[in-house]
């Protein structure tokens, strides 16, 4: 098979990034080599170094992926238009379905940051400005119910969110999303009826 790589140093990287982006996600990035990437992908090394000059640049690239996809997702559930409560239900029916999804392996980020624990890290940064992006969102949503609370209310989101992502790869992941969900659910009830400081 003619690989196209040498003249198409685009569809090569984009190669090895999807490469990446599997292998690391499935079996943890420390555990995966450059030449298991290199080989999968079917490019050659100097190919690999072109385009990514370290082995980390090429995580940083596949977290980059990662959020993308997570933005989009989450703009996608903007985008429906929805009341506000029903947003923030809709942002977590969407986490389930990841959840749900075959092959889910927990969250990318945490997973992540659990191999580079080291806060001076980059890739430890970036998980951390993902995290950062997610709260604000969260909070944006829920201040449109109202604006009393909604920091608090959203780390409280993120902190179920956390958990369902953490337990759907090692329990049943549909009795887990219920579970999600109905937190979601009594969050939005009770953030929208009091002035919250934390579920009672």
């Amino acid at each position: 098979m003619p690989s196209p790589s040498e003249g198409r140093p685009s569809e090569a990287r984009s190669r090895l990034l999807n490469t990446a982006t599997r292998l690391f996600y499935a079996e943890g990035i420390h555990a995966v080599g450059i030449d298991r990437i290199v080989a999968e992908a079917q490019v050659t090394r100097a190919t690999l170094y072109r385009h990514f000059p370290g082995k980390e640049d090429l995580v940083l690239a596949y977290l980059n992926e990662v959020d993308r996809a997570m933005r989009g997702q989450a703009d996608e559930v903007v985008a429906a238009g929805l009341p506000p409560a029903d947003t923030v239900r809709a942002l977590g029916e969407s986490i389930a379905q990841g959840i749900q999804s075959p092959g889910f392996r927990g969250c990318a980020f945490l997973n992540a940051a659990a191999e580079y624990p080291d806060p001076e890290s980059p890739v430890h940064k970036t998980v951390l400005g993902h995290r950062q992006w997610f709260l604000e969102t969260v909070t944006e949503l829920l201040a449109k119910i109202q604006e009393t609370g909604a920091e608090p209310a959203a780390r409280h989101f993120v902190m179920m969110r956390d958990g369902a992502m953490a337990a759907g790869c090692l329990f049943d992941p549909a009795l887990i999303c219920e579970t999600f969900l109905h937190g979601v659910g009594r969050l939005v009830q009770v953030y929208a009826a009091t002035d919250y400081d934390g579920l009672p």
